[in-house]
């Protein structure tokens, strides 16, 4: 059975970093595409970077971009999360999610064909 465990949240002040860690088990990750979301208080589910099974294809939301970098180590069955420069609207829990794909460039940014969630880590952007 597939696990997804995220790591690697905390409190942070403005202008910091934090890197996220989603490590898979139970399946390789040479198979899954892997989505980062989040969600606000009071707020939806908001999709903030994908990457395809094969690392080629990355995408990211417009209010992340330039400061967010999604990565993964398909060999420590590992996907990561760099956030610089946190403003405090990134305040959220985050959560990776999977999907199992033989599409090695698909990178998908909305929550729907995900199957597999981790349970979530906070991310407090505050001074």
């Amino acid at each position: 059975q597939l696990q997804l465990v995220e790591s690697g949240g905390g409190l942070v002040q403005p202008g910091g970093s934090l890197r996220l860690s989603c490590a898979a088990s139970g399946f390789t990750l040479d198979y899954l595409a892997i989505g980062w979301f989040r969600q606000a208080p009071g707020k939806e589910r908001e999709g903030v970077s994908c990457i395809s099974s094969r690392g080629g294809s990355t995408n990211y939301a417009d209010s992340v971009k330039g400061r967010f970098t999604i990565s993964r180590d398909n060999a420590k069955n590992t996907v990561y999360l760099q956030m610089n420069s946190l403003k405090p609207e990134d305040t959220a829990v985050y959560f990776c999610a999977a999907f199992i794909t033989t599409v090695p460039a698909m990178c998908v940014m909305t929550s729907r064909p995900y199957d597999y969630w981790g349970q979530g880590t906070q991310v407090t952007v505050s001074s």
